[in-house]
């Protein structure tokens, strides 16, 4: 970096700074930084069922494109199964992790994932029956994890958190449970998000850079650590505190998806 750029950074992370401004100055050094992304609420809105959510049409080749300028240092680090994640962004494969971690596609292609045992299929299949007459909860099978969401029937939080943690003690050691927004999930406990990160560090494209992380809800939170601890920056979208009320650990704020789509638009030109 030049002596302004870093005055400016010094100037930048002083605080939580708002600023999409300040985010798009810092990722321009392509040379400098690694950028990791979550998707859903942070490069996609939000919506009331996970197949409802809308792709930007030019969110596909602007994603390549920064790709390209940072010689292949962007992954995204998501909650989705590998093979949906990859649906949203077709025709472009870039380095994933998966089910907060539990499964990664590097940059060679190669892909690391979990093996679903029977007993696991069983144990959706009873939380598929379980909620069967429960309106606005939706059971979603990942495959490798499982998620209860209950954005459209908040009341029923109670009871979907006393039944994922049953699920969770029958699952055993190897699964551990993932709450976000209006969701809980049953997920392999192996990784995280953050150890996602840490992992693709040590790739050829990825290898001697810092690491930017830019998510929205508590499951990205172990990416902001990460990536603050390796001595680079994490960028929440939305504001400084979590569900409970708790500080995030990320350095800088956005304030909406929109806002990245359009930083990440002007630097893809």
């Amino acid at each position: 970096m030049s002596q302004q750029a870093n005055q400016r950074e010094g100037q930048l992370f002083c605080g939580l700074t708002p600023s999409g401004t300040a985010v798009s100055d810092l990722l321009r050094d392509f040379d400098h930084w690694a950028l990791f992304l979550d998707i859903d609420g942070t490069l996609i809105d939000l919506a009331a069922t996970p197949d409802g959510i809308s792709v930007p049409a030019d969110l596909p080749a602007n994603l390549d494109a920064v790709s390209k300028k940072l010689g292949g240092a962007l992954a995204l680090v998501t909650g989705r199964a590998l093979p949906y994640a990859d649906r949203l962004f077709e025709p472009y494969r870039f380095p994933i992790a998966g089910l907060h971690g539990a499964e990664r596609r590097m940059t060679d292609g190669t892909v690391d994932r979990v093996t679903v045992s029977p007993e696991f299929e069983i144990l959706k299949a009873r939380l598929f029956a379980d909620t069967a007459g429960w309106d606005g909860v939706l059971i979603e099978d990942k495959g490798a994890a499982i998620g209860a969401h209950y954005r459209q029937a908040p009341e029923r939080q109670a009871d979907l958190e006393a039944l994922m943690e049953r699920a969770a003690v029958d699952a055993g050691h190897d699964f551990t449970l993932q709450r976000g927004k209006m969701v809980v999930e049953l997920r392999p406990a192996r990784a995280s998000k953050g150890e996602a990160l840490r992992s693709f560090l040590s790739e050829p494209s990825f290898a001697g850079r810092l690491p930017v992380a830019i998510g929205d809800d508590l499951t990205d939170e172990a990416m902001f650590n990460t990536a603050n601890a390796l001595g680079g920056r994490s960028i929440r979208i939305g504001d400084a505190s979590l569900p409970d009320g708790s500080p995030t650990q990320a350095t800088m704020l956005l304030s909406s998806a929109a806002e990245l789509r359009d930083i990440l638009a002007g630097l893809s030109r």
